[in-house]
């Protein structure tokens, strides 16, 4: 009985870490770097691991509490993000946030989705869980950008997408193999 009640008590650790990246990710999206001409936040490095431990919730316990996980990471980053935007700037963004909190669910359960379809229905092979991070990396960026941003015909937002993109997907190889070593139910 107690092996039980330490798994169940487990998950909120994750959901703790899902949130405070989730939280990092906001923090990190003002701070940028230059890769041919093109400025790319930091928090791009963070998205892949977001999905991730999404994954991982659903695999070591179950789809309820990953289910769970993104409600509450959401709302926590959501609220964060309201208190922040008050007591920070002057001028309060309400696009902003409700881009960043669509984007986040929708992608975060098209990648459950998927993923929990992988895993009942395949041996979970590598690359398709590789194309599941990249597809739901689209899916947040296709939002993102038609909520918050309201335009995709800058010089620079085409190159911009694709390097973002192509710097996570060498991320997403990297936790597609941690994933993999994962067992299921552990």
């Amino acid at each position: 009985m107690k092996k039980k009640n330490k798994k169940e008590n487990d998950v909120w650790i994750y959901v703790l870490l899902l949130t405070t990246l989730l939280i990092l990710t906001e923090s990190l999206k003002t701070y940028t770097f230059r890769v041919m001409d093109v400025d790319l936040t930091f928090s791009l490095f963070l998205l892949p691991i977001v999905y991730f431990l999404i994954d991982l919730i659903a695999k070591k316990y179950d789809y309820k509490r990953a289910v769970a996980a993104i409600a509450v990471s959401a709302v926590v980053f959501t609220s964060f993000s309201f208190i922040m935007a008050y007591f920070v700037e002057s001028n309060y963004i309400l696009r902003s946030i409700s881009g960043e909190f669509c984007a986040y669910v929708v992608s975060a359960f098209v990648n459950l989705t998927i993923y929990m379809f992988l895993l009942n229905n395949t041996e979970t092979p590598q690359i398709l869980v590789i194309f599941n991070y990249v597809f739901s990396l689209v899916i947040y960026y296709m939002f993102y950008t038609l909520i918050f941003l309201n335009m995709i015909m800058f010089d620079t937002y085409w190159m911009g997408y694709f390097i973002t993109l192509s710097i996570q997907i060498f991320i997403c190889i990297g936790l597609s193999i941690v994933d993999k070593k994962t067992k299921r139910g552990q």
